[in-house]
């Protein structure tokens, strides 16, 4: 049976080339940074010189960046410290966030009674700027936006040089859940100077439980997590060096090949786009996901004319691997948080597919998916 990965979103498969230098690293450099003998000064100058490696892709210094079990906990530790150690009493945030984002909120919210709002958005999911702009205008308290790169689910991007020089004219500090965007958008933070911004390896070929939180030089970071020195007293918990060095390879190869790979994935979501629409009447797209300039082009969410309940399941059978939402929210018989907040109850209870690309998908991989959702929906 033929098999095509078209979940990318929920994650990536590890390079052959990381895959190599992270059972190079385990077998060869398994010493604890942390011991002063040979094998742990070893380790810490690989760790060292992956940090130096993976912040000059960002044009970023070594030292902004804290390494973490993922960007989960990545966003965790800068909010946290937002509203701990950096005197933040109001988050401005949408509806449509990560829940590794929505979740934290809410729970700080509950813990230190902060102020928490919510930006307004369009219908297809996009920041209304003009509300924006009003939220952080309202007051005088100390305020933190929190507004993702890029929708994991639909795939609208943020303008986010206008959301910097919206909180830099208003004293605000910004936070990006940028998962979905670092090793497929080029990022500068000396020409786009965010505050904070998260990233996981396994969303850019690039191995599972590891990643980065950015922490722009000047802002100091308390640990979440106590029991050790390590990451400069930002995370205790000794350093897991193979999979460092396995995102510091697989961000590598991507910063070298990422003009070629974007060309070669939006042809091919641009050619499904059109195969689609020529195959399917009724036919939607959620968010701005058929937009080329306001989408990523990893992600297109699809909207069908009716509801068909099992066809993900059936997709499943037939070798094709999508998914309904994002894969965290795959247990849930909630539906996505973001189509029920951007569709009406009507639209919402149609079928929606979040199809998501990687360099490894072919137009005869699009063309067998076209020829199966035909089988499949009549």
């Amino acid at each position: 049976m033929k098999k095509i990965y078209l979940d990318n979103a929920a994650t990536t498969p590890i390079l052959p080339e990381v895959i190599e230098t992270i059972t190079e690293a385990m077998t060869a450099n398994f010493g604890n940074p942390s011991s002063t003998h040979q094998y742990g000064r070893k380790a810490k100058s690989a760790v060292e010189t992956a940090r130096k490696n993976i912040a000059k892709c960002l044009n970023a210094s070594a030292n902004e960046l804290i390494f973490t079990a993922g960007g989960s906990e990545a966003d965790n530790l800068i909010l946290r410290n937002a509203v701990t150690n950096l005197g933040i009493t109001t988050i401005i945030s949408s509806k449509i966030e990560h829940h590794a984002v929505l979740h934290t909120i809410e729970n700080l919210e509950k813990e230190f009674k902060i102020n928490v709002k919510w930006v307004d958005l369009t219908n297809e999911g996009t920041v209304n700027y003009q509300h924006l702009t009003s939220l952080l205008e309202d007051d005088d308290t100390q305020k933190l936006v929190s507004l993702m790169y890029i929708n994991n689910e639909i795939g609208n991007k943020l303008n986010i040089q206008k959301v910097i020089e919206l909180c830099s004219v208003n004293n605000a500090l910004f936070h990006s859940d940028a998962v979905q965007a670092v090793g497929h958008f080029k990022i500068d933070v000396q020409k786009t100077p965010m505050d904070f911004f998260v990233a996981s390896a396994h969303k850019f070929h690039g191995p599972k439980g590891v990643g980065f939180a950015y922490v722009k030089k000047g802002f100091g970071i308390f640990p979440m997590l106590h029991g050790g020195e390590q990451e400069k007293g930002a995370r205790a918990g000794t350093e897991n060096v193979h999979s460092i060095l396995g995102m510091e390879k697989a961000l590598e190869i991507a910063c070298a090949k990422i003009d070629e790979e974007t060309t070669h994935i939006q042809a091919i979501k641009s050619y499904f786009i059109e195969a689609l629409k020529a195959n399917f009447e009724g036919v939607k797209f959620n968010g701005v996901s058929e937009s080329v300039s306001e989408s990523s082009y990893i992600i297109l969410n699809v909207r069908f004319p009716k509801d068909y309940p099992m066809l993900l399941f059936n997709l499943d059978l037939k070798g094709i691997a999508v998914s309904g939402g994002s894969a965290c929210q795959s247990g849930s018989n909630k539906g996505s948080h973001v189509l029920n907040e951007i569709l009406n109850e009507e639209e919402a209870k149609k079928t929606s597919v979040r199809f998501s690309f990687s360099k490894f998908i072919s137009k005869k991989d699009i063309d067998y998916v076209i020829e199966t959702l035909k089988g499949l929906i009549k």
